[in-house]
């Protein structure tokens, strides 16, 4: 896809000169992102420890060399390391903004589906190639080089910064709540901007104000002791595999929407306001199908009368992720005598986990197919996080993320979660979080031929330098 057009920015004439700074950065920026994206930091792989370690000596170096003050490289009782760094000196009565990203990123998956080399970066029609060059070095590097730009024109910060770059979010987080207790007060910050969310599309900006929750479910279902000779015993006796096929069907209704009684009992309903909202956001269907490389003739899932954005930020799902199963090229004419299914649930905001995946458990051994017997393992559950998109930190990122963007952010959820959102915003007594992004739905994080979409990483940039000066204004804390 070509390049989006530059665009048309509308900074304000006091902070010209840290604009002017921080645009002239760009093949710096880009220069950086494209060393940390070189280092291959899956921290889900432990044969990698040893390149998440050295992630985490150049995002070090990155920001001491940015001007920040007290760096270090945080290392506890097996977590993967994570960096931090601070310039306190704008004062008592400035707020304290804490950055965060993190600079571990995911395996690359079928490295045979990758136009060119995961971890070699390479630049297609404006668009730079990497695993981690969006997600979420490109959120790294929007907070270096926004610092930066301040320090080197002016020599000072107008809020107090402290700086967060988690090493194992790519893992779930697992040590970031112990992280939080053991540095609570060297963290603690009135405002914390999360860089590592999406963009609505190339040259639209987001806020994001709501996440789903998420929860993982096991269902072991048995038909017999063991297995047995499908022609002798087939017609008769039932097999669990088609007990399972039996059982997940029972989960949605034809349109795909979730049928489970009494799980969607507490979904937060939906305000006109969003909806409206959504509806001014003007998705295209067939963009979307494109984006999502959905099969002709596929369509689109859920209740039709809602949004495609409802159903993807707003509504709870049940979605079957794996399956032991005897595989194809292994069948044998056998009746399975054990299967066990794995699923992944996306929680909506307002839904209790425990009260939802208690309904979800008692639908499973309500419905089991010929009497067979099922077993349900509920893993660890996140519940869903929403903001009210207003005050005076909303505010103040909307105003930076329209100059420099020259477009208004819109309003958006995630359909993914983001278990420390939470956990973030309690730990410094109910801090304002502002979740942004350098992605956009072509960027394909997770996936193979990830990339960043460069005008865009240097609009984060410049987004948030002016968020600095917008928060100083308003002053939440």
């Amino acid at each position: 896809m070509p390049s989006a057009p530059h665009p048309q920015r509308a900074v304000p004439d006091h902070l010209g000169d840290v604009a002017d700074a921080l645009l002239g950065q760009r093949d710096r920026i880009r220069s950086e992102l494209e060393a940390l994206v070189r280092i291959p930091s899956i921290s889900a792989l432990p044969d990698h420890a040893d390149d998440v370690a050295a992630s985490a000596e150049a995002t070090a170096a990155l920001l001491a060399d940015a001007g920040l003050e007290d760096v270090e490289v945080l290392e506890h009782d097996g977590m993967q390391p994570a960096v931090t760094g601070a310039w306190l000196h704008a004062g008592a009565d400035a707020p304290t903004v804490l950055l965060y990203a993190h600079h571990d990123v995911q395996p690359v998956g079928t490295a045979a589906r990758w136009t060119t080399e995961p971890f070699t970066p390479t630049e297609r029609d404006g668009r730079l190639y990497g695993r981690g060059a969006a997600d979420d070095k490109a959120g790294v590097m929007a907070h270096v080089a926004a610092v930066r730009a301040w320090l080197d024109t002016r020599g000072s910060l107008p809020v107090n910064v402290k700086v967060l770059i988690e090493g194992e979010e790519e893992v779930g987080s697992p040590n970031l709540t112990a992280l939080l207790e053991r540095w609570a007060t060297r963290l603690h910050s009135d405002v914390i901007v999360l860089a590592d969310l999406v963009n609505h599309d190339i040259g639209w900006p987001s806020l994001t104000y709501a996440l789903r929750g998420m929860a993982d479910v096991t269902v072991r279902v048995r038909t017999l002791a063991q297995p047995v000779h499908s022609g002798m015993w087939g017609g008769a006796v039932p097999d669990a595999l088609t007990a399972t096929a039996r059982l997940l069907a029972t989960l949605h209704d034809d349109t795909g929407e979730v049928a489970v009684p009494g799980f969607l009992a507490d979904v937060r309903p939906l305000p006109e306001v969003e909806r409206e909202r959504f509806a001014a956001l003007g998705t295209d269907p067939e963009r979307l199908r494109a984006d999502v490389r959905l099969l002709d003739g596929v369509r689109f899932i859920g209740d039709p009368a809602r949004t495609v954005e409802e159903r993807l930020w707003m509504r709870p799902t049940i979605t079957p992720t794996g399956m032991d199963v005897t595989p194809v090229a292994q069948a044998s004419n056998t009746l399975l005598s054990e299967v066990t299914a794995q699923l992944s649930c996306r929680l909506a905001p307002g839904q209790d986990p425990e009260r939802a995946l208690g309904a979800l458990a008692d639908h499973l051994v309500d419905h089991a197919p010929f009497g067979a017997e099922v077993e349900v393992t509920i893993g660890e559950a996140t519940p869903a996080w929403w903001t009210d998109p207003t005050g005076p930190a909303w505010e103040a990122a909307v105003a930076a993320m329209t100059a420099a963007y020259g477009r208004r952010p819109a309003a958006v959820g995630c359909g993914g979660s983001i278990p420390f959102v939470g956990p973030f915003s309690d730990a410094f007594g109910g801090a304002a979080c502002l979740l942004v992004g350098v992605e956009d739905p072509r960027s394909n994080a997770h996936g193979e031929d990830e990339s960043v979409h460069l005008e865009d990483l240097y609009s984060a940039c410049l987004a948030n330098a002016l968020l600095f000066a917008e928060l100083a204004e308003r002053r939440p804390a």
